[in-house]
């Protein structure tokens, strides 16, 4: 189906449906989110956005920084009369965030981090809000908050409740940044310290590491598993980071990447996949990736681009392959890593800009949501179709346009068609009868607030009316059009879509039989002519 006729077409794809192998596709899209550290779940913006995504996509885990961090003020101290001092807990904001992810439905996928100033050995930090990375002190200080903040939960919350709720130690250790000196010895004492600490409060407890991103990855992730295989570690799982772009350029608060192309976009993971596999130990056992995107910058604007919808569409086609989960850094803009932002669109890792306008990317995700599972007939670099369980079809397509590529310069749009069997239609769910096309396009002219923000001038503080416009512009296109299976007997049934520069379509195929009131009569509706008399 058309979703425009004013196009050049340059490039044209065509697919046949129905005849192929099974093809391998695990769509776990929506198991895991991130976010902006845990106290920032306390502002109202934040809840808001949060609600939106769950409301519309609705994921299972929500990841973030910072759950022991001073602003969470779960770590305390006091001195008794002769000096002694003492640990203790306060647990009132924790609750409050945990209860917000609750009344949304979604559970924190836990990060154990940072280290409480009181108890760290030294006073690096990294961000804006001045997260701790240095190691405990005395590990036994630290070892007694993470099994008393468990213990809590459980207690609030209940053990088959919690237990459920993935631990991960730490973030990203390789980088000094977010652990002191990047000292590998002291990450695996860590680890070590910590998941006998989590076992010992409920065996059930589900614990993985090293969370990794990817600088000098692979010798980190060989040590910690040859360490975790020497130490007999009781470990459930591996986690590491992906993120596709070359280091930014700067200018002012900006960074402007070059991305990985797509055929080198998974290189990572499959690595790590082919590395975790190697050991007889951890062969097979669940990989998550905790956090990924684009660009590992919150100033970058290729975030808001419908460039990096369309590249997310292609990653979320291939993740599934080596990981459990793959979450998607970050949900929404409520972020402080570096700062609170100056504008609403200011290359903020969510999918969500502040004022509750969603991007481009929020449509990948919502569209993966709703491609569910099913029976996968095609994967290709540009598309996915599925067959449904009902017997209907579902896809999604992209059409990812960098701009040193040769399709920039020569054939920007493209036009897939997807053929069926010729007697698709002709059974089943369809029987013979009618079917209807739905497809819902986001592309740099129908769905793209960025660029309506920057045509009216990129104010920094939108107005209400300024910002209820950039909501209006920020939602798919939608077009319907229907066929006969009866007409088609003798003819391949076809899917035609055209995308243009970096669009993200998706599309039903369904039975539509016409069921019309008493009387009404559609096309009459439609064909009403003038009174000449």
């Amino acid at each position: 189906m058309e979703t425009t006729n004013k196009q050049q077409i340059k490039q044209e794809k065509t697919y046949a449906l129905g005849n192929a192998e099974v093809i391998r596709f695990k769509n776990n899209t929506c198991l895991c989110i991130g976010t902006g550290r845990m106290g920032l779940a306390l502002q109202k913006e934040y809840f808001e956005q949060l609600k939106l995504v769950q409301e519309n996509i609705g994921f299972k885990w929500i990841r973030g920084h910072g759950l022991f961090h001073e602003d969470m003020s779960i770590y305390q101290e006091y001195k008794t009369d002769d000096e002694k001092t003492i640990a203790e807990y306060n647990f009132t904001y924790l609750d409050l965030v945990i209860d917000s992810y609750l009344e949304l439905d979604i559970r924190p996928f836990i990060e154990l981090g940072f280290m409480p100033k009181a108890i760290a050995s030294g006073d690096q930090t990294v961000f804006y809000w001045q997260g701790n990375v240095t190691p405990p002190k005395d590990y036994a200080n630290w070892n007694n908050l993470v099994a008393a903040t468990l213990r809590h939960l459980i207690d609030r919350y209940g053990a088959d409740e919690v237990t459920s709720w993935p631990v991960e130690v730490w973030n990203e250790p390789n980088l000094k940044f977010f652990w002191k000196d990047a000292d590998r010895q002291e990450y695996f004492k860590l680890f070590r310290e910590t998941i006998f600490t989590v076992k010992a409060v409920d065996s059930r407890f589900r614990v993985g590491g090293p969370a990794i991103c990817g600088v000098d990855d692979v010798s980190w992730l060989k040590d910690f598993l040859n360490f975790c295989r020497d130490e007999k570690m009781p470990i459930d799982f591996i986690t590491r980071h992906l993120y596709t772009i070359s280091v930014p350029e700067r200018e002012g608060r900006y960074g402007y990447p070059k991305l990985r192309p797509l055929c080198k976009a998974c290189s990572e993971t499959d690595v790590s996949r082919e590395i975790i596999d190697s050991y007889p130990e951890y062969r097979g056992i669940e990989m998550h990736v905790t956090e990924f995107s684009t660009s590992y910058s919150p100033r970058t604007p290729l975030h808001d681009t419908n460039l990096n919808a369309a590249y997310i569409a292609f990653l979320l086609s291939r993740l599934g392959d080596t990981c459990e989960s793959y979450s998607y850094w970050t949900f929404g803009d409520i972020f402080e890593e570096w700062g609170v932002p100056f504008t609403p669109f200011h290359g903020g890792f969510g999918l969500v800009a502040n004022g509750k306008i969603t991007k481009p990317t929020y449509w990948t995700f919502k569209f993966f949501k709703d491609l569910g599972s099913g029976e996968c007939v095609h994967r290709s670099d540009e598309a996915i179709v599925l067959k449904k369980p009902d017997g209907t079809y579902r896809g999604i397509a992209w059409n990812v346009i960098a701009s040193n590529s040769a399709s920039a310069k020569e054939s920007d749009t493209l036009r897939l068609s997807f053929t069926f069997e010729a007697n698709a239609f002709n059974s089943g769910v369809f029987n013979g009868g009618d079917y209807c096309i739905i497809t819902k396009t986001v592309d740099e002219n129908v769905c793209n607030p960025l660029k309506i923000w920057h045509d009216i001038g990129e104010p920094a503080n939108p107005s209400p009316a300024q910002r209820s416009l950039l909501r209006e512009s920020a939602s798919p296109l939608v077009l319907t059009q229907r066929f006969s299976a009866s007409q088609n007997s003798s003819s391949t049934p076809k899917v035609e879509l055209i995308l243009g520069r970096n669009a993200l379509v998706y599309f039903e195929v369904l039975p539509a039989k016409i069921t019309s009131d008493r009387g009404f009569d559609y096309e009459r509706a439609v064909n009403i002519a003038f009174n000449d008399e």
